[in-house]
């Protein structure tokens, strides 16, 4: 009975570590086709269920993030400079990793 007991306990102890509720953050680096951070490359997140998109300009360090995303939604991510674009990449709800690292790459206009 006490080993049951010291179970359920556990149980809710690690229930109570994970929040699936929690906002999600998702980051990356934009890289051109030689690998070089890219400044000013705009970076767009949109969410597959109301179609919202956000837009994040990175800097010379090439980085981008977005945070207080909704768990419980799949994300479509791309990054566009100039004639150059990246794939599209999909943040997607069962991605339990805080925050998610997608990094993109530029190649041609898409």
């Amino acid at each position: 009975m006490k080993g049951f007991l010291l179970l359920l306990v556990a149980i809710a102890l690690f229930a109570q570590g994970r929040d699936d509720s929690a906002p999600k953050s998702v980051q990356g680096t934009v890289t051109d086709t030689s690998d070089k951070t890219v400044d000013g490359a705009v970076v767009q997140l949109k969410d597959t269920k109301t179609l919202q998109i956000r837009s994040f300009i990175t800097k010379a360090d090439g980085l981008y993030h977005f945070h207080g995303l909704n768990p419980n939604v799949d994300y479509e991510l791309k990054a566009e400079y100039q004639a150059a674009a990246s794939s599209t990449k999909t943040l997607s709800s069962f991605d339990t990793k805080k925050p998610s690292v997608i990094n993109l790459k530029l190649d041609s206009k898409r």
